[in-house]
Formats: structure tokens, sequence, C-alpha cells
């Protein structure tokens, strides 16, 4: 899986934190990856096409050189000065090989996903690719669950409890529970309402969205198929993103991050909702704790693709209702300081 070609570096990242080399190593990983990124733009630019082809020349030139800056960028975080600086808007160490390579590898992401989306069509690259299978949705979740264990340091520098901790994995409360479940159907609302708008004002996009979104997930109708749409990304996404990622490159950074992978929604409404999205598990995450983000977003992803109509509707607007009571009711306790409500 090409996607785990960072790996090396992350388990080079764990074994230098605490040593005397530290800071080298910072300097060395973080400029490695930014420069491979460059070289394969430049690559990309005048001899072997190894990037997603655009639909013009222009266009083309235009995804090579924003690789290319994208991997210089990544590379400059090589610098310590440039380290300490971005250590003072975001909570990493900036001598620490892990936060610097993390802070690479983030600004890599993001840059070559939003020049894929800006130059190239991903919609019409989706409709020829084969529909997903659960094995297929196994394989491309599994290295984020890969790179959220071994990124915090499994079995390198963390023993298992250690890593269950950072990663915001605990028992979670009855309550932290029910906020879960009231956001899930609160982010469902939304994106129905989204969906909408989209397809008013943007109806041919919408519908080449929808054509895309149908031909990739098609396949996975069946109970089998539904469940693992559900729970495979619900988990392996929320262990990377809030899990190891939040708390060290920050909620909003984190939040884009995680918009610019779902690349098969495009330039379109659906990405603005996935963002919005995306800020409300951050927020989770932030208030309680992975488990309960990790909850929200299985239960999302199960709403979105069961679907709620009919007599089940009314059920579901009833059940909401509750859930939101309940929640705003603990928020409200929680804030006055007042003891917040035993298990029931």
């Amino acid at each position: 899986m090409v996607e785990l070609t960072p790996l090396p570096l992350v388990i080079m990242a764990n074994a230098a934190v605490g040593k005397r080399w530290a800071g080298l190593a910072a300097e060395i990983l973080s400029g490695v990856a930014g420069g491979l990124i460059a070289l394969l733009g430049a690559a990309d630019l005048t001899v072997a096409r190894v990037l997603t082809p655009a639909t013009n020349p222009n266009l083309q030139l235009a995804l090579d050189l924003t690789v290319m800056v994208t991997g210089l960028a990544a590379a400059a975080i090589a610098a310590q000065p440039v380290r300490r600086r971005v250590a003072r808007l975001l909570p990493i160490d900036a001598d620490n090989p892990v936060h610097a390579l993390a802070l690479a590898l983030t600004v890599i992401v993001l840059g070559i996903d939003v020049a894929v989306i800006a130059f190239t069509d991903v919609l019409a690259t989706a409709q020829t690719q084969p529909p997903l299978t659960i094995a297929d949705l196994f394989f491309d979740e599994t290295p984020f669950l890969v790179f959220a264990l071994i990124g915090v340091g499994l079995f390198i520098r963390r023993e298992l409890p250690d890593t269950a901790a950072r990663l915001g994995l605990v028992l979670p409360r009855w309550w932290q529970i029910a906020v879960a479940l009231a956001s899930a159907g609160a982010f469902y609302f939304f994106v129905q309402q989204v969906d909408v708008a989209s397809h008013r004002w943007t109806p041919d996009l919408a519908h080449r969205v929808d054509a895309a979104t149908n031909h990739i997930f098609g396949q996975l109708g069946w109970p089998a198929g539904t469940l693992a749409v559900a729970v495979i990304p619900g988990l392996c996404e929320e262990l990377l993103f809030r899990g190891a990622l939040q708390p060290r490159i920050g909620l909003v950074p984190t939040a884009l991050l995680f918009t610019s992978i779902h690349t098969q929604y495009a330039l379109s409404l659906d990405t603005a909702a996935v963002l919005v999205i995306a800020l409300g598990l951050g927020l989770l995450r932030k208030y309680t704790n992975t488990t309960t983000s990790c909850t929200c977003h299985v239960s999302y992803n199960l709403l979105v693709a069961i679907g709620v109509a009919g007599a089940a509707a009314n059920l579901a607007v009833a059940a909401e209702l509750a859930l939101l009571g309940v929640s705003a009711y603990v928020i409200w306790t929680r804030r006055r300081g007042a003891p917040t409500p035993v298990e029931p």
C-alpha cells in the first residue's frame, strides 16, 4: 500500500525521541519528506507522469508546480526557526522529531490533496475506478490506523495502555454517548439540508457528485457492506485525525486535513459540509475524548448509509430531540459547575 510509504520515517522519528540527536532527526526527516515530494513534482513536470493527469497542459503545469511548492514548504520545516514560529501557533514541540515530521506530512497531504481537487477532474477519475468492496475499504482505511498507532509510538516508546490514553481512547460516560448520538443526528440533518441546497444551487455538480459517490459505494449497500462503511472509516479516521493529530497540530488544521482527503466531493458544497462535520468531531474530541468522536462518526456514517424516511423518520426526530435535550442539560450543568448526573 503506497499510503504506508512514510512509515519508516515515522518509526525513525519515534525512535529518536529523547535522544541527544533528536533535533537533528527532526531536521533530517522533515527535510527528506519534503524534498522527495518536491522531486516528485519536478519529475512529473519534466519526464515521468506520476501524478493524476489534469484536463489540460496549463492545469497540469499548475498541479506540478503546486506539488513542488508543497514539498519545499514541508522541507522548510527542517529549519528550527520555522518550527519555533509554528510552535507559537500550534501545540507542538519544535525540537520533537515526531512533531516535526507530523507537521511536514500534514503540509504534504493537505497541499497535494488541494492541488488534485483544484487542477484535476476528481469526479471523472472516481468514475473510472472499480467500486469499493469491503476488502478495498479495509485496505484503504488501515493506513490511518497504522499511522495513528505507530505515530504515537506504540511498542517504540509507549506500551498499549499509554498509547490508548494518548489517543483519547477511554471508557465513555453515559452522557458522552448521548452527546455523540445527538451530534450524529444533528450532522445528518445538516447534511440533508446541504444536499438540498447543493441540488438547487449547483445541480450539475451535485448530480456528478451523486453519480461518483454511488459508483464508489454502490457495491456496499448490503448489510455487511453498510456496517463496514460505518465502522471502518469511523474508527480508523478518528484514531488518526482526532486521536493522534489534533492534540499536536490543532483542531482547525486537523479539520482541514480531514476534509482534504475526501477528494470524491470535489469543489462542492458537500466538501464544505465535511469541513463543518470535521470541526464538530474535533470539538467532541477536545471537550470529551476520542471514544466519543468515534461513536459520533460511526453513528453518522450509519445514518447516511441506511437513510431515514417514512415512519422511521418520526421516531428518529423524537429520539434526536430527546438526545438533544439530555445533551443540553448535561452541558448546562457542567458550565454551571454542578456535578454531572450519575450513571442511570
